[in-house]
């Protein structure tokens, strides 16, 4: 919609966790090289958590591409609402191993032999599961007792689980105290700070096209980093709609102005009329939903529609 008249040759902030556009941040390199750190010393299990919309998906999106060129066999588990029969078929399924039965015993067998296989070839198996936090204990359980296929030396399969916060504060309660044990790595996303902020929208703008003309204006930078926490599923979408509502009125570079009005659109404000500094709303982050993100688009189109319609008398006259 916009991508021409800011000379871009691809939207750089859509929301999908595009491994391309990973930033790397000092916490960012030190999640990914803890995590591959773990994989490749097979220490068995590593947990990533981070805060909604802090990037852990694309981070691990990142590590999958990572691990596909090293020839490494994957699976990944996006879905988290299943019982365990369903998990276990999927991981089979993703990893690629046939298996037609529905016994338990003989599916963590032929895992077993298949996992040990890969062993004396030299290699290895991945399993990453996001958005664990969403986990039955029956399943978290049932992840714990997948550790337990190892040699006398090292865990055949390694795994990853991926989830928010509250997946740390599951992982206390007594019930799960043998799964927290098993842990030897923790690795966490967070959200940026200013000028990190500022580095991610220019990175963004440059692997998207850009030809390092200033597209966001300084105020706009701060603006946004006021608006979204520095989180970056919340600086896309703010970035989105501002490159959008700009295209509308023909302006070239975003102001901090147009950052304002978008901000209010989606209630990232505390409502002062006065024009003050506006306090972030924390919840923000969860009203960016799709189908709203749709609406603005589709009133942002109709106004640019009216502005073609007003013109039309002018052109006449010429």
């Amino acid at each position: 919609m916009y991508k021409e008249f800011f000379g871009l040759r691809a939207n750089p902030f859509n929301v999908n966790p595009d491994p391309r556009y990973l930033f790397l941040t000092r916490h960012t390199e030190e999640a990914l090289a803890c995590l591959t750190y773990g994989i490749q010393s097979r220490k068995g299990f590593v947990l990533l958590t981070g805060e909604v919309g802090t990037g852990k998906t694309t981070l691990i999106n990142k590590l999958m591409e990572w691990l596909r060129l090293q020839q490494v066999a994957t699976a990944f588990i996006f879905n988290s609402r299943m019982d365990v029969p369903q998990f276990l078929d999927y991981m089979m399924a993703d990893f690629g191993v046939p298996c037609e039965t529905k016994s338990k015993s003989q599916i963590l067998q032929r895992l077993y032999n298949w996992l040990l296989d890969r062993y004396r070839a030299g290699e290895t198996a991945v399993l990453v599961v996001d958005e664990a936090q969403n986990l039955s204990d029956e399943v978290l359980e049932e992840i714990r007792m997948l550790t337990n296929l190892e040699t006398f030396t090292e865990k055949l399969l390694q795994i990853v689980l991926v989830g928010q916060p509250e997946l740390e504060q599951r992982l206390k309660q007594p019930q799960l105290r043998q799964l927290r044990q098993r842990l030897t790595l923790r690795a966490k996303t967070h959200a940026f700070n200013l000028e990190e902020t500022k580095s991610y929208i220019a990175q963004r703008l440059r692997i998207a096209g850009s030809n390092g003309e200033p597209i966001f204006e300084p105020e706009a930078n701060v603006a946004i980093f006021r608006y979204s926490l520095g989180i970056p599923r919340v600086i896309n979408l703010l970035c989105e709609h501002c490159l959008v509502s700009a295209f509308v009125d023909q302006k070239k570079t975003v102001s901090g102005e147009v950052v304002d009005s978008v901000a209010r659109d989606f209630d990232l404000s505390d409502g002062n009329a006065g024009g003050g500094m506006i306090t972030p709303d924390p919840a923000a982050a969860e009203k960016f939903d799709l189908v709203e993100a749709l609406r603005t688009l589709a009133t942002l189109a109709d106004r640019l529609r009216q502005n073609e319609t007003q013109d039309l008398p002018k052109e006449r006259k010429l």
